[in-house]
């Protein structure tokens, strides 16, 4: 399909931007009537409860953002979130995943500790993950696990990535879609492993032609953490306990299994669309609310423990 001469493609882009800026209003407002709920309910801070409930948040945003913005917009759900794939891109899921866990993130680690030299305090362990002794790990899995793999894909992925795709262009696309996660996230310390694995995502998004190969390896990012975690795997810092020989050779492992997975979508048969003229300025005038919106949390994450 011409995406040059395709006026109904090239305004699509706009629709992305629309469904990020209203899920960065929504997530504003749901996390204020949280806060509410929190404070009448003599919630304290990093108890279960206060962990759970703020988890909730941006799945109740997105869920209505995403259900809006297609109603409104009359953009086909099987256009915004394709599921058929060849078996292999789950495969190369897999490959890239192992990589980014394991090699790629410990990026985190040298932002967390030049940050620290600015003096930034970083957030322990107890700040993001609530108690996971016996049975309690399981609703940790679906709430911090199951449901960012299906709702930020959702939106990500799926309604952000499929409206832009096709006029934004397969380049550019990737880099939205990437800082767009990464910004909504808000995290200081996190910033460029989270847009990396945004980024990555969405090229196995657009190269399969799917989201159900970006769900796998949301979904397993997150386990990862949870289950190491529950047996104690992770330092305070979240950093995994492992010997320097061991860190190494994870290390080189996982980094040949990024590279060799990035070979391989690289090179896949898939043409690369090129970019429309407008549709990248339509985004993000469209967006131009949640990024400011996001940016401010994103300042705040520097000060708010």
């Amino acid at each position: 399909m011409d995406n040059v001469n395709n006026p109904l493609l090239q305004r699509d882009s706009h629709i992305g931007g629309f469904a990020l800026s209203l899920a960065a209003i929504l997530y504003t407002f749901v996390g204020f009537i949280l806060g509410i709920v929190i404070s009448l309910a003599g919630i304290e801070k990093n108890t279960d409860a206060y962990l759970y409930l703020n988890y909730l948040a941006a799945p109740i945003a997105m869920t209505i953002a995403m259900a809006v913005t297609l109603k409104l917009k009359k953009f086909p759900l099987n256009r915004a979130y394709p599921v058929k794939c060849h078996p292999k891109y789950f495969l190369i899921a897999l490959l890239l995943i192992f990589g980014l866990i394991f090699s790629v993130s410990w990026i985190d680690t040298g932002v967390t500790e030049l940050l620290k030299l600015m003096g930034y305090v970083p957030k322990g362990q107890d700040a993001y993950l609530p108690s996971l002794s016996g049975g309690l790990i399981v609703p940790a899995l679906l709430v911090i696990a199951v449901m960012p793999a299906i709702f930020e894909e959702g939106l990500f992925r799926g309604v952000i990535l499929n409206t832009c795709a096709d006029n934004v262009g397969t380049i550019r696309t990737v880099f939205i879609v990437g800082f767009s996660f990464s910004l909504f996230h808000a995290s200081a310390e996190q910033t460029i492993y989270q847009f990396l694995a945004g980024c990555v995502f969405a090229f196995v998004a657009i190269r399969s032609g799917s989201i159900l190969p970006s769900v796998v390896m949301h979904f397993i990012n997150n386990a990862i953490i949870i289950i190491f975690a529950a047996c104690g795997l992770l330092d305070g810092a979240g950093n995994l306990i492992i010997s320097a020989g061991g860190q190494i050779a994870l290390i080189v492992t996982s980094a040949v299994a990024f590279i060799g997975g990035m070979v391989w979508l690289i090179l896949d048969k898939k043409p690369v669309i090129k970019c429309s003229k407008g549709s990248v300025k339509s985004f993000f005038l469209y967006a131009s609310v949640g990024i400011i919106i996001m940016g401010i949390m994103w300042i705040l994450s520097f000060f708010i423990r």
